[in-house]
């Protein structure tokens, strides 16, 4: 057993390099677990400022002053955001309280139809297990239950004074991130190890394929959100902005999220028309969406930053999202890709061929019987 281990760590960890490259995700990982609290502002700027990046060096090749692009890019930037959060969080905010207000009597009427089900047919659904649903269900009722999940969704629970922090801190560390990029990278290499050319090569493999899925992650969702709020609003559905920003920012976990979005969007069109034609032109289009978005705009988007199972997908995204909350979720896909390249790309001893059994056998023999001559 010893031997095995200490054969396994030869193969994989015999060049000094492979632990430099252990060494330096060990070190960013624990960076980010530890310190994701307290540098939550520097980790969002370096995220905004790798998406930024790409307009800027683009300017920069146009004879633009890096401050200049810098500073024209992170206006019009902000410019975007500030009209997107007057513009369309009102409208949300609304939807939202009126969905949580109406949610109530969405419940009863559900009830009463699991009631009368259960009056018909008793045998598919028993009746002590009614009884424990419409208990459940009512509890869920609560006016105080609702608003506390109303406060937990809608974001009752963010400090004031931390989004005023992070309204001032992440636009400067956003703009210096780009301004001074190759004197701020300079400096952050002095605290890596020399010889760090197996960590530079998985950087450059990587650096390209993150960029990738970010942009195409972006452009996924404001696809996929702005053709369902259109069919939406086209249908006449109730909620049709909630709905179509839920759909948007569903495709953020794979698989999953369309599935989660289904139920909300299925419940409101079958309370507003219950079962009638709107109500299967409604899903007919959104399941035509879905299957647009899975079949032909994600292959158009991602074909060269995805290359990964659909297990390791749901995985990945389990596990970054239980670490970090929404940005692992965000980054669950590229943190497995990162993962896939350090595997391809990690150095190995090469595989010495197994002696053939007689020369071994004639090597000893030749061997005892020099041995004994002596």
């Amino acid at each position: 057993m010893i031997s095995f281990v200490q054969h396994w760590y030869k193969k994989r960890f015999s060049d000094p390099q492979a632990v430099t490259l252990v060494f330096i995700l060990i070190a960013l990982a624990a960076l980010i677990y530890f310190g994701a609290s307290i540098l939550a502002p520097i980790f969002v700027a370096l995220v905004l400022a790798f998406l930024l990046e790409w307009p800027v060096a683009q300017m920069s090749r146009i004879g633009v002053n890096r401050t200049a692009g810098a500073s024209l890019v992170l206006v019009l930037f902000v410019g975007v955001m500030l009209l997107t959060v007057f513009g369309l969080i009102p409208s949300l905010w609304k939807q939202g309280l009126s969905l949580l207000s109406e949610l109530p009597n969405m419940l009863e009427k559900g009830l009463a139809m699991a009631e009368d089900f259960a009056s018909q047919y008793p045998k598919y659904i028993p009746p002590e297990q009614l009884d424990t649903m419409v208990e459940q269900a009512r509890k869920l009722m609560d006016t105080q239950h609702l608003l506390d999940l109303g406060k937990h969704l809608l974001g009752y629970s963010a400090s004031v004074l931390v989004l005023m922090v992070y309204a001032i801190l992440v636009p400067l560390l956003v703009f210096f991130f780009l301004k001074d990029k190759e004197e701020l990278m300079l400096g952050a290499k002095r605290f890596f190890p020399a010889n760090r050319q197996l960590a530079s090569k998985v950087w450059e493999e990587m650096n390209q394929q993150i960029f990738n899925y970010i942009r195409g992650k972006v452009m996924e969702i404001i696809i996929v959100g702005a053709a369902s709020y259109i069919f939406f609003a086209i249908m006449d559905l109730r909620y049709a902005a909630l709905l179509g920003v839920l759909t948007g920012l569903s495709v953020l976990i794979p698989y999953v999220g369309a599935t989660l979005v289904t139920l909300p969007i299925a419940l409101v069109a079958f309370f507003q028309w219950g079962f009638s034609s709107e109500f299967a032109y409604l899903m007919l289009g959104y399941g035509i969406i879905q299957a647009l978005d899975g079949n032909l705009l994600v292959p158009l988007l991602f074909s060269d930053a995805v290359d990964l199972h659909p297990v390791i997908i749901i995985a990945a995204v389990l596990v970054f999202g239980g670490l970090w909350g929404v940005w692992g979720v965000f980054f669950a896909i590229p943190l497995a890709s990162l993962i896939k390249a350090v595997i391809n790309a990690w150095p190995e001893l090469p595989p010495q061929s197994p002696a053939d059994p007689g020369e071994q056998e004639a090597a000893d023999k030749h061997q005892l019987e020099s041995r004994v001559g002596q």
